[in-house]
């Protein structure tokens, strides 16, 4: 069975570390699920080629363009997460923001997500916990354990070899997690679908916004 998986950095030169980065644990998460017995396929979502697209869609009330309708597409349909960014003020990075803001809130209901930043000093290693983590539970992600956090010094280090391998083998283990329950022996828990939010009806119109807000209509 083929599973895809899909790499969001947001690294903003070319090449970069972050985009490095994500090579690197994409290769790992690879390695890992062909050794489970399946195939991955991999698809790398570069943000910063969306910029453009990103600022249109957040100032014409939300309305995707078609490169954000399609990367949002894809997020949906994915069935892991690789999500690098680099650090800017102690947080991720506005562009690595901007596309989180522009998908839907049941995109990732469930997904499996690997978390990781690039910085160059090894004093913004808490980023992963305090920025990114929140940020994926707030979206219901499933995120493993293992962070990925490199320095600048890191690249070509063991340590960094060591977490890219351990937390690409979680990863692997939540893409190819079948369901242990023996059926008919345990209720289903209620389950909440992904969305991409493309389809009829996901935008909603302004005025119906504002009257939800006022409570008034007004």
């Amino acid at each position: 069975m083929s599973r895809t998986l899909v790499v969001l950095t947001a690294g903003l030169s070319q090449p970069s570390s972050t985009r490095l980065l994500a090579d690197q644990l994409a290769a790992a998460v690879s390695a890992a699920v062909g050794g489970r017995g399946e195939s991955l396929d991999v698809e790398v979502i570069e943000l910063r080629e969306l910029a453009g697209d990103l600022a249109t869609t957040l100032t014409t009330g939300g309305l995707p363009t078609p490169a954000v309708a399609a990367a949002r597409q894809r997020v949906s349909d994915a069935d892991g997460i690789i999500a690098v960014t680099p650090v800017f003020t102690a947080s991720y990075s506005g562009l690595f923001k901007m596309f989180i803001d522009v998908l839907d809130t049941d995109s990732l209901n469930g997904m499996p997500v690997l978390i990781a930043a690039t910085a160059g000093t090894a004093r913004h290693s808490l980023v992963l916990d305090h920025a990114l983590r929140p940020l994926f539970a707030y979206l219901r992600a499933v995120v493993v354990p293992t962070g990925v956090f490199a320095a600048t010094e890191d690249f070509g280090s063991t340590g960094l070899t060591e977490r890219v391998h351990r937390a690409a083998s979680e990863l692997a283990q939540q893409i190819v997690a079948a369901p242990t329950a023996v059926q008919g022996f345990l209720q289903d828990e209620p389950v909440r679908h992904r969305n991409s939010g493309n389809g009829v009806g996901a935008v909603r119109p302004f005025a119906e916004l504002l009257a939800g807000h006022t409570g008034d209509g007004r």
